[in-house]
């Protein structure tokens, strides 16, 4: 009889998929200019780099969690993963920005089949509630290194020449992990019992698509290229089916169906409340990578390579205040994430105050980076929490998706307008100057959206909503 793996061991493995989902995140975000001389993109094709594996993971994240019910976690798991480490190699062989574009779309469908299996796993295989928690407090902890060396990476690798360029390594690193951990999977992992109740919702899924795809391209073309005529119909479009999608989704629950997003979520007022908080500190968190990376390689001359040191300095803040602000939260509740707004809010500040010249010294970037990253650990971990603290349980897991689809949602959306702000005040010139000028105009735009987060925070309760029968007391 063979001996069957520690289940701490399994974790590692399931834990690689957050792992290879978040640093694909991160990784990019520094290497931006590198990638844009590599494939000879504009402005807009860069911005789809970034936005179009959100989109791919946002549309799909909902149906990934459900397809390993109906298929199998095991095999929707390894599936997933092969086609994760597919769509890289795709993506470090691409030659235009059309390849990569439409690689980083798939890749970031699978990563939305990948990523919920291994968190439905860790239910599985720690019943008890202690190791539950000390298990995903690892899967957290995995996720936040992750955009560490992601940062770290992002800035090395673009700067490392062998017989490729260095900017096609930051996705083909993902192959060995990807192989290593499909084939650990397939020999590790228990089979689930499948469960196929229901239908899958296709057409939510093809409406979310079609609407997020529909609102995000143009808004990034659409800038680029003087907002033509059909930038501004499809933006009208996407409206519409937004509304077409949440009457779709309404339909469906009276209809007693599955839809893709439960509706009756929308009822609880601090959910909604809490939403708004979760797009405008999104919109804010990855467009101020984005702006950075631009300015301090392309505007200032910094090398990849010292621009991924200084992230990490914010990456550094970021870890050592969740950690404290975890420990909080109990005591002090909302008013740790105010607090970490307001340091936010303050480092933005030193940012324009600091960052006017290329010859500033770099011992200036490395506190200013840090203090940004303090404010974002002691908001980010508890969004969620925040979000849904009024949730009754039996609606937890439809909540977290929605979530999570929000919060993809909402890091496009910033990467297109903010980023849109950016690229459209700096224009074709080149100058320091031009960007300097459409630097500080987004870090104020990213200052207005950070007092928009503090402001929802401060509606949200003190206390948990009590809920009765799975409604909120009034």
């Amino acid at each position: 009889m063979s001996k069957q793996p520690s289940k701490w061991i399994v974790l590692l493995i399931l834990s690689s998929s957050v792992f290879l989902s978040v640093i694909d995140i991160f990784i990019v975000n520094v290497a931006i200019p590198s990638i844009k001389r590599g494939i000879h993109g504009t402005d807009g094709d860069i911005q789809l780099v970034i936005a179009l594996y959100l989109l791919g993971y946002a549309a799909f994240l909902i149906t990934g969690g459900r397809a390993g019910d109906y298929f199998g976690k095991k095999k929707v798991f390894i599936i997933a993963m092969l086609s994760f480490t597919f769509a890289s190699l795709l993506c470090g062989i691409s030659q235009t920005a059309f390849q990569l574009n439409t690689a980083r779309f798939f890749q970031g469908i699978s990563a939305a089949f990948m990523v919920p299996q291994g968190i439905a796993y860790i239910q599985l295989i720690f019943p008890s509630p202690e190791e539950r928690i000390k298990a995903l407090g690892i899967y957290g902890s995995i996720a936040g290194a992750a955009s560490v060396i992601g940062q770290f990476l992002g800035g090395v690798l673009p700067d490392t020449h062998f017989f490729i360029a260095g900017w096609r390594l930051i996705f083909l690193i993902n192959l060995p992990l990807g192989i290593i951990s499909a084939l650990l999977a397939a020999k590790l992992l228990k089979d689930n019992t499948v469960t196929k109740t229901g239908k899958f919702d296709y057409t939510g899924v093809i409406l979310l698509t079609v609407a997020l795809v529909s609102l995000i391209y143009p808004l990034i073309r659409g800038a680029e290229l003087g907002w033509p005529w059909w930038s501004i119909v499809l933006i009208g479009a996407s409206i519409v089916l937004l509304f077409v999608f949440l009457y779709d989704q309404k339909r469906k629950l009276l209809q007693r169906k599955e839809p893709l997003i439960n509706v009756r979520l929308f009822g609880y007022k601090d959910f909604n409340i809490g939403l708004c908080a979760v797009l405008f500190y999104f919109m804010a968190q990855d467009s101020y990578f984005l702006i950075n990376a631009v300015l301090l390689q392309t505007g200032f001359g910094i090398s990849s390579s010292e621009t991924g040191i200084f992230f990490v300095f914010q990456g550094i803040g970021y870890v050592l205040a969740s950690v404290i602000a975890i420990k909080l939260i109990p005591v002090y509740g909302k008013k740790v994430l105010q607090c970490g707004v307001l340091i936010m809010v303050t480092a933005l500040v030193l940012h324009i105050l600091f960052f006017k010249s290329a010859a500033v010294s770099r011992m200036i970037f490395l506190p200013v980076f840090f203090i940004y990253g303090i404010g974002c650990g002691a908001v980010l971990p508890s969004l969620l929490t925040m979000a849904l603290k009024s949730i009754p349980p039996k609606f937890a897991g439809a909540a977290s998706g929605t979530f999570s689809t929000f919060q993809q949602t909402a890091i496009a959306l910033g990467i297109g307008i903010v980023g849109g702000i950016f690229f459209y005040v700096s224009g074709k010139s080149g100058t320091l100057q031009a960007y300097l000028s459409a630097y500080q105009m987004a870090t104020i735009v990213n200052v207005v959206l950070l007092v928009l987060v503090s402001f929802f925070l401060y509606l949200l309760p003190e206390k948990n909503t009590i809920c009765r029968n799975n409604q909120p007391v009034k």
